[in-house]
């Protein structure tokens, strides 16, 4: 009864199973692809531009003026990355992405690093945007604040349901919000380069403040101290490049032909998301927007520190109000998407971490349950391991998007930096090999995109490590560290796991044991017990023996009479239990078999009482349940479980279970009269 609840329950929430020979239907084309693997991309402007301001606003206004200029070099970032991920979606199709580039070019060791890194960025990339979207969402509907922490679980929790549903339905679910985003930034854009160019542009709710620089930057962005924070700015905005990955990660999802489509979305998501964020930073100067940490520290008023009430919302929604007005239709469309559009942009990593996963599976490094795909097509147990350790990362850093931001851009920029590299040794390979002299040229391009990509990503990586670690990025390495040393031994298990089950000597492993020896374990002689009997007896074992534990003199008493009545031709021993611990007694007695005669096989055949309904286990103890997990430990021996159902005579034998519960007891002590209540035999 409680399996069909969460059965239905199940069915309503997924949907009805799907058939293997339907994943065809379930391939996505450009136009569904885009928001599902760019939404993450995408949304990089929501919280990029707000780390950039809000680390440049340490050293002061002036400082805050030089965001653009962090942006350009970002952008420059980005379209390097996303050309040389063209090339390798091209390359290496199968879906691996930087995993398998840098395993085939690399070696396995450096193969998992980047996979460990991509692992731990996927779960970030749905913390970080989901604990962003609540902002969000709080922002909008500020009567919500202070319960960031549980929208955001509410939040993951419906992402997940979507895609247990099927990637497909859940791209389709997502492809309109993710539009309708582009489409209310556009127009705030438009709108407000026009008003920009005419002098009609409005001010920022920040713009009257004040910025105080920190007595650390005192001098601004001059010096040694300017130049890091600098840096430090421009790492931060590097959040930008996350997600540009998981289209190569992707590329089995695609239809037809898969990789020039993924190429083309990936082109078109790199020149989205770089004109929409250098489009937000130049409007946040215009506007005047601020984005601190600590307002009451950082802000002043006509030369006075501002209140602990004064609210700093995000870019967004401040150059929405100045463009639109606050609380106008169009002010609260551009927060409210945006904030949609962050939650959505969680969906990147519920298409990316359960494909990687999988192919980390299929290679021994993950555990196999996260190999096949569910009810409807989709790795349904990587999407769960997912939104589990986003949720743990969620409630630990209770939704802060900025403590959770600093440990975010580490692991991408490992598996950018790597993933580089391999593709320089993909192309020195190929020009090894006999080729025409426009094939050599285009060899010679491609590589030199990579040279590019690989000095850029390299250079931001060792600036994110240099600004950040202090900052959080520690934690990132020890859990890349973490999860690789896991995977590790995952692979250790299942390289013994495959020693041990592999067959070297086919003749040897066909040889018939000499003799079968059968225990039937029997606490009364009762209808399950019979079964079991009957059961023994009819496999024709060459030695077969009842085995009893009995802790007393009546116990012994009982079914030594028992066994003499039902006549028999078994013989019964009984083992002496005084301090009832079942359990080690027949442990005990199993293993001195199995010593005095290794040769022969030893099956154990168990009982196993069935109750009707679910409820019923309560009122009977687990002992058989404990007893088989037990001999599991005992090498060499065969368990056979005989289960006999409640009532279950009766109804093969068609007579109606009785229903007057005092007819049926009357009918069941009568049928058991004499008989000690089941231990063995119990569920």
């Amino acid at each position: 009864m409680l399996y069909n609840v969460f059965a239905r329950a199940k069915r309503v929430l997924i949907g009805r199973p799907m058939r293997s020979d339907a994943m065809g239907h379930q391939l996505l084309p450009k136009r569904i692809a885009l928001p599902i693997f760019a939404s993450d991309a995408l949304s990089s402007v929501a919280y990029a531009p707000d780390e950039i301001l809000l680390t440049l606003a340490l050293a002061g206004g002036l400082a805050a003026l030089q965001s653009i200029w962090v942006g350009v070099v970002v952008a420059a970032v980005l379209a390097v990355v996303v050309l040389s991920y063209r090339q390798t979606v091209h390359a290496y199709p199968s879906g691996g992405g930087d995993y398998e580039v840098v395993t085939t070019n690399l070696g396995r060791t450096w193969g998992l690093v980047v996979a460990s890194a991509l692992l731990v960025d996927y779960i970030l990339t749905v913390a970080v945007s989901i604990s962003s979207g609540a902002a969000y969402i709080t922002t909008a509907l500020p009567s919500l604040a202070g319960h960031e922490v549980l929208i955001a679980v509410l939040l993951v929790i419906i992402l997940s349901l979507l895609n247990l549903r099927g990637t497909k339905e859940a791209g389709g679910a997502f492809a309109i919000p993710t539009y309708i985003y582009m489409g209310a930034i556009a127009l705030m854009v438009i709108v407000g380069f026009v008003q920009m160019a005419t002098g009609h542009l409005g001010s920022a709710p920040t713009a009257q403040y004040e910025l105080v620089a920190s007595d650390q930057f005192s001098s601004g962005l001059a010096g040694l101290a300017g130049a890091f924070l600098l840096m430090r700015a421009f790492s931060s905005g590097c959040a930008a490049l996350t997600g540009v990955e998981a289209i190569s990660n992707g590329v089995p999802m695609f239809k037809r032909p898969k990789s020039k489509n993924a190429a083309s979305t990936l082109a078109l998501l790199g020149l989205i998301a770089a004109t929409m964020m250098l489009s937000i930073l130049i409007l946040a100067r215009a506007t005047g927007v601020k984005i601190v940490d600590d307002a009451v520290e950082q802000l002043t008023l006509n030369g006075q520190p501002v209140g602990e009430e004064t609210v700093v919302s995000p870019a967004i929604g401040q150059i929405a109000s100045a463009v639109f007005g606050h609380g106008s239709i169009l002010f609260l469309l551009v927060t409210t998407v945006t904030g949609l559009i962050l939650v959505l942009a969680a969906n990147t990593a519920f298409n990316g971490f359960p494909t990687l996963a999988s192919v980390l599976s299929r290679d021994s490094f993950l555990p196999r349950q996260l190999y096949k795909r569910g009810d409807r097509l989709s790795y349904s147990n990587g999407i769960v391991v997912l939104a589990l350790a986003a949720i743990i990362l969620i409630v630990g850093f209770k939704a802060q998007t900025t403590r959770l931001i600093q440990l975010y851009v580490l692991g991408v920029f490992i598996s950018f930096t790597l993933s580089q590299l391999g593709m320089i040794r993909h192309w020195n390979r190929a020009l090894r090999m006999r080729q025409t002299g426009s094939e050599r040229g285009a060899v010679l391009r491609s590589r030199a995109v990579n040279i590019i990509g690989f000095m850029m990503t390299g250079l931001v990586l060792l600036i994110v490590l240099a600004t950040k670690f202090t900052h959080g990025a520690w934690i990132t390495l020890i859990m890349i560290a973490v999860v690789f040393c896991v995977q590790l031994g995952i692979q250790h298990h299942y390289t013994q796991i495959r020693s041990q089950l592999r067959v070297d000597d086919w003749s040897a492993k066909r040889a018939l044991p000499t003799r079968v020896r059968a225990l039937v374990l029997v606490s009364n002689l009762s209808r399950p017990s019979m079964r079991a009997i009957a059961a023994a007896r009819a496999s024709q074992p060459s030695a077969l023996e009842l085995v009893s534990v009995v802790a007393d003199d009546d116990e012994e008493a009982h079914i030594r009479k028992e066994w003499e009545e039902s006549g028999l031709p078994i013989p019964l021993t009984l083992l002496s239990s005084p301090y009832r611990d079942l359990n080690q007694v027949v442990l005990q007695y199993v293993r001195g078999r199995r010593r005095r005669a290794p040769e022969e096989m030893l099956v154990v055949y168990m009982p196993q009482f069935l109750v009707r309904h679910w409820w019923e286990n309560a009122m009977h103890n687990q002992t058989a349940v404990r007893l088989r997990r037990a001999l599991l430990s005992v090498p060499g021996v065969v368990i056979t479980t005989v289960p006999w159902k409640l009532g279950e005579d009766d109804e093969v034998e068609g007579r109606q279970l009785i229903n007057d519960p005092f007819k049926s007891d009357e009918h069941y002590s009568s049928a058991h009269e004499n008989t000690r209540p089941p231990s063995l035999a119990s569920k």
